[in-house]
């Protein structure tokens, strides 16, 4: 990608993708992007047998759910703006349905709902099951703008594996 291009979906991805492997949770856990759209993005958590906080009834730790909200909403944010920036969390509400259980992955979806000069207000689900969500999160990133963003930001985002842009 150019510096005079708008970023394609599949380099929202990619760049996404860098995002959730600098994070160390989150490389760790081998969270995946799926799809990145300016209005939803899309993430996949693998099933791990130490995502679980109950060990006798086979169930996720909720902290798992939250953390995952967290990043997917969170994620959601950048592709939205009209360049990236660095936003965030101020606020993370976490209504949880069921728990999730041992041997599944978790998928998880994002939004953003509006944005303002200084907030950016997005929900997101989680599930195991289709139509069967595990948590809802309605989750807000302040926005820093341009001056508070480290300088290279955008350009690390986009940045090739090979370190050629």
């Amino acid at each position: 990608m150019t510096h005079d291009q708008t970023p394609s979906n599949a380099d929202w991805r990619r760049a996404l993708t860098r995002f959730v492997t600098v994070i160390p949770h989150t490389r760790e856990l081998g969270l995946e992007v799926l799809e990145v759209a300016p209005a939803l993005t899309t993430m996949r958590l693998p099933w791990r047998d130490d995502l679980l906080g109950d060990t006798t009834r086979g169930l996720v730790h909720g902290g798992v759910l939250t953390m995952l909200l967290d990043t997917v909403c969170g994620s959601a944010v950048l592709p939205a703006l009209p360049a990236p920036e660095v936003c965030p969390t101020l606020d993370l509400r976490v209504d949880h349905f069921r728990p999730g259980v041992a041997g599944q992955a978790i998928f998880a979806e994002a939004r953003v709902i509006r944005i303002t000069e200084s907030v950016v207000f997005t929900e997101g689900t989680l599930w195991q099951e289709t139509g069967r969500p595990l948590a809802r999160g309605i989750g807000n990133f302040v926005r820093l703008g341009p001056r508070n963003t480290p300088e290279g930001f955008a350009e690390a985002l986009f940045a090739e594996e090979n370190g050629h842009a």
